[in-house]
């Protein structure tokens, strides 16, 4: 959420914000309603203060005994009284449209967002380690995990539907690794672990800007206003939602590993193959709050994005950092970063994480503020990254690592979290020479 008059200094910025991001916010309507809303509120306080002075003159006339001037004042008192219920009917449709139009104002974007359509805009900043080079013919990861025993996408389709899945054995036991490393590299870096709710209202949907425009992305609990989440940023704000937070010591830093849902509308045919985009997944989520300082939060979103490099690299996974332009963006979003990793099986980068600066826009629409050193209450700025997701990860992970015996190298960083294993090796040697045939 932005400043409503803020929004009325800069019109121009804020709808070339909304054309960019392809979000259909007319502001001169807005502004439209936001002044009829103004000028109906002035006028019921004017009506108010005639019924208030009304109210005083008909008890001086009752005391006076002066019926007739008394009965006279009630009946422009009555009169009053309608002219106030049809202002409030008339203000309540202006508000109800002013904050329909308020919850699609987008945030506005840094100077340095690439301006694009789709991610075929997003502009490269960085990149690290090399495709890897294969003598043999590689296998995708759902050849390998299944020769490998450790995933089974048939059996998760026949219980749940499609792009559902069942990892097995030493399957889950990965996943647990890559996730127990990731807490342990924010752990180090000062972040604080929180079990969260997996299902939220509808007003920390709103507050974090997930709703309006993303509700068709979620899955609501059939007859309540609640709402299966689709990342831990959205209990963690919530959990912050209302309070002035002491950042006296520094910026709070969040996180947390939780189960997420997303309904994938519109993605059918799209990176539905194996485990890219499926219904239920893991992630370690970064969430920071700091003080209302452009130069901080930027400094800030280097170094979360830093934190999710440095668990690529200790996987030994090839990457590279794109800067997001102005179309591939959300609402909500100020400033952000994907990072892409190799996927051998797509001979491509593909998505594994996100980091974004919000400013305060979220916690505007959070009433999330801190104490200034003047004592004065500000809004945060709010950050968040995605330490790791899983599945997806396991795609680059397996992928990159294979051999061409079918086991599939640990990183040395994995290994403590394996038993000391250095590899996975095949269910059946048999299965990998039927695959390769």
């Amino acid at each position: 959420m932005l400043d409503m008059k803020w929004i009325r200094e800069h019109t121009e910025e804020v709808q070339a914000a909304a054309d960019h991001k392809q979000i259909g916010l007319s502001v001169a309507e807005l502004l439209e309603w936001d002044g009829q809303r103004r000028q109906l509120l002035a006028g019921m306080e004017r009506l108010r203060q005639q019924r208030n002075e009304i109210t005083e003159e008909i008890h001086s006339a009752m005391l006076l005994k002066k019926r007739a001037e008394a009965e006279a004042l009630r009946n422009e008192a009555a009169d009053i009284k309608g002219a106030l219920q049809e202002a409030e009917i008339r203000f309540n449709e202006a508000d109800e449209k002013y904050k329909q139009l308020m919850l699609l104002v987008p945030n506005i974007v840094s100077n340095d967002t690439p301006i694009g359509r789709s991610d075929a805009d997003n502009v490269e900043v960085r990149r690290w380690g090399a495709p890897a080079a294969f003598d043999f013919e590689p296998l995708d990861h759902v050849m390998l995990g299944r020769n490998l025993g450790i995933l089974d996408i048939e059996r998760g389709v026949k219980v749940a539907g499609n792009r559902h899945y069942y990892l097995k054995g030493d399957g889950f036991r990965l996943q647990r690794a890559v996730q127990q490393l990731a807490l342990d590299v924010l752990e180090r870096k000062g972040f604080d672990f929180y079990e969260v709710p997996l299902m939220v209202g509808r007003e920390a949907m709103v507050n974090t800007g997930f709703f309006p425009l993303g509700e068709d992305q979620t899955y609501p609990i059939q007859g309540e206003s609640r709402f299966l989440v689709g990342t831990s940023e959205v209990p963690l704000i919530g959990y912050f939602s209302g309070d002035v937070v002491d950042l006296a010591k520094g910026p709070v830093k969040a996180a947390s590993l939780s189960v997420c849902f997303r309904s994938e509308v519109g993605s059918a045919g799209r990176d539905t193959a194996g485990l890219y985009r499926v219904h239920q997944f893991s992630k370690v989520e970064q969430v920071v709050l700091c003080r209302s300082d452009d130069r901080l939060s930027e400094q800030l979103l280097q170094e979360i994005t830093v934190s999710a490099e440095e668990i690529l690299q200790l996987l030994e996974l090839p990457y590279k950092v794109m800067a997001v332009c102005t179309g591939d963006m959300s609402q909500k979003t100020y400033k952000q970063y994907d990072i892409e990793t190799w996927m051998p099986g797509r001979a491509s980068y593909g998505e594994t994480h996100s980091s974004s600066n919000l400013r305060d826009f979220q916690a505007r629409r959070s009433n999330i503020r801190y104490r200034d050193e003047d004592g004065s209450l500000k809004f945060c700025h709010t950050l968040n990254n995605t330490a790791i997701a899983a599945p997806r990860i396991l795609i680059p992970l397996l992928e990159n690592h294979q051999q061409e015996d079918g086991s599939v190298y640990l990183p040395q960083a994995l290994r403590p979290y394996m038993g000391g294993r250095d590899r996975l090796v095949p269910v059946c040697n048999d299965l990998l020479a039927e695959t390769r045939e």
